[in-house]
């Protein structure tokens, strides 16, 4: 369990994707990922081990593209209680936020220690995302048909109403006839599939049902978020090729729940916008600042803030040569 001051330890996740969004930021569509990825995983280990907690990365997303990254088991934070999971995607989004496109933020979520599944070598997932009308009501080894009407049902809407969300892959394709078959719309995306499973829990987004086949990490942290904001995720570990690998009685296609992924309630979240998008604007830069977008999400009471930053940069300069945070 989370201490009482978990309240202050959220602001302070918020305070380590400012700096990882700050830093990357200023290479929005000068083409190299490699050194958004660097930059950005630089600033936010930087600025987690000033956090007051003992943090162990579980899952980071620089595996999975052979980038830099926050490695799995690194220890994190100034190495005093509370001790807690990480998940970490300094960027989702790399390539957009390289290309200088919409949708990249920098994320991060933590939970108590041992609550947060470790997907080894698995660093891809089967996901479905839905928000809490349809807890419970979905199951990700049903067909998709059928969880199109669960949903339309949920919603009091028609199937022909419903938007679902995939990501625009090739191992996606047969999923995408299927949604299609049923008369469902569709929204494609490049990447930056947290974004859109949190917008499955908010109205007014227009996404009712995020699918398909995507990164591990990505998949973890949105079930933080989604999970606080009380909907529901689901998941099958996959890998390629599909060798057969097992975790602790489960293995490749057994369906994950949300209580699988993180087994708790008092779980963190919080992320920052690089690139404007449908869920934060990006960092905007002025004379010798810039102003940032976050959210932070509270599990245990499902508090969702929303909060506008304003840096002055060579203060925060002055701050790293001083081995501090913002």
């Amino acid at each position: 369990m989370l201490p009482q001051h978990s309240r202050n330890l959220a602001l302070e996740l918020v305070r380590v994707t400012e700096f990882a969004a700050l830093a990357a930021a200023r290479f929005m569509g000068r083409g190299d990922s490699h050194v958004v990825d660097q930059v950005a995983v630089d600033a936010m280990r930087t600025a987690l081990q000033s956090v007051q907690v003992d943090g162990r990365i579980v899952i980071g997303e620089g595996e999975k593209d052979n980038a830099p990254m926050l490695y799995c088991g690194e220890s994190v934070g100034t190495g005093v209680p509370p001790l807690l999971d990480f998940a970490v995607d300094p960027i989702d989004g790399t390539r957009s936020l390289a290309a200088g496109t919409l949708n990249s933020i920098s994320v991060i979520a933590a939970s108590p220690r041992g609550t947060m599944l470790d997907p080894g070598r698995a660093m891809y997932m089967n996901k479905m995302a839905v928000g809490p009308k349809a807890r419970g009501l979905v199951d990700i080894t049903r067909p998709v048909a059928h969880n199109l009407r669960v949903l339309a049902k949920a919603e009091s809407c028609d199937v022909a109403d419903l938007t679902v969300v995939i990501m625009d892959r090739p191992r996606n394709e047969t999923l995408i006839d299927d949604v299609r078959a049923c008369g469902a719309r569709i929204r494609m995306i490049k990447e930056c599939d947290v974004a859109a499973a949190l917008m499955t829990c908010w109205e007014h987004t227009g996404i009712d049902l995020m699918l398909g086949i995507g990164g591990s990490p990505e998949g973890l942290l949105a079930a933080c978020a989604v999970r606080a904001l009380g909907g529901d995720f689901q998941a099958q570990l996959v890998t390629f090729p599909h060798d057969i690998i097992n975790w602790d009685g489960f293995s490749l296609g057994d369906p994950l729940y949300v209580d699988d992924l993180v087994a708790s309630d008092h779980v963190l979240f919080a992320a920052t916008g690089v690139t404007d998008g449908e869920l934060l604007k990006g960092v905007e830069y002025f004379g010798g600042g810039a102003v940032t977008e976050s959210i932070v999400i509270r599990g245990l009471t499902g508090t969702v803030r929303r909060m506008q930053s304003t840096h002055r940069l060579k203060k925060l300069e002055r701050l790293m040569d001083e081995h501090d945070t913002p």
